[in-house]
């Protein structure tokens, strides 16, 4: 149940991700080839596409992506909920000072992680560039072994689901049907590329993750059947 999960024992997140490089030209040969290869696999739903006109999307997977930012919200009290951000160009450096505030704060077996979608996306791409960055992973990501009860991931599509897994609902829409303001108000996901990429604007970017954060314990706040944070609340530590 979740009202009986203590708020203060999650950890609420959100990951922005963009290709490895700043344009398909810049690819390594060998890289673009097999760039091209997973291309193949979803050229159905992109005919009239390229593997060069589609590198936009290859920030999606882990393999030709990179994590730039991770955003984490937590609840110091009922009243208050903080959110802290790392972020920057060095991904392995992102890596490890999250790293760091998991084994310092999210290691014993109360703890939880809860993310929008995270059990397909940020969970599994954040296990995959530790261990591409030759980083050990974290034990609340490292779910291999566990039985489903152990897993110490929450998750706000997969709970709003409840049992059916014909449709996804974006995090936008959940906000829009609980009358929580909506976090895309400036980019989404789409735009993350082009703002890092092009515009060199990674502070925009962080704000939006920020955002998300928030609406994902917005979220769960109203699965629990209790009041939305008040933006007073919201506090961003230094």
């Amino acid at each position: 149940m979740l009202e009986n999960i203590s708020l203060k024992n999650i950890l609420f997140l959100d990951i922005e991700t963009v290709p490895q490089f700043s344009k398909y030209e810049n690819m390594p040969e060998t890289t673009a080839e097999l760039w091209g290869r997973k291309f193949s696999t979803f050229r159905n739903e992109a005919i009239d596409e390229t593997p060069a006109s589609v590198y936009r999307r290859a920030g999606i997977y882990a393999e030709f992506g990179k994590i730039i930012c991770i955003s984490v919200g937590a609840f110091a009290d009922v009243n208050e909920f903080r959110i802290k951000s790392f972020f920057g160009h060095d991904e392995k450096q992102i890596l490890n000072d999250f790293s760091d505030l998991l084994k310092k704060s999210y290691f014993s077996s109360e703890k939880l992680l809860c993310a929008h979608n995270g059990k397909e996306f940020d969970f599994p791409f954040l296990c995959r560039r530790f261990l591409i960055n030759q980083l050990p992973l974290p034990s609340i990501l490292n779910i291999a072994g566990k039985k489903p009860w152990e897993v110490a991931h929450l998750d706000t599509m997969e709970l709003w689901k409840f049992g059916d897994y014909k449709s996804y609902t974006t995090l936008v829409l959940l906000a829009s049907v609980f009358g929580i303001q909506t976090p895309k108000d400036d980019i989404d996901g789409s735009n993350v590329w082009q703002v890092y990429w092009e515009e060199n604007n990674i502070e925009r970017i962080v704000k939006y993750c920020q955002k998300d954060v928030l609406t994902v314990a917005q979220i769960f706040k109203k699965f629990r059947g209790e009041d939305l944070i008040n933006s007073e609340d919201v506090i961003f530590p230094d």
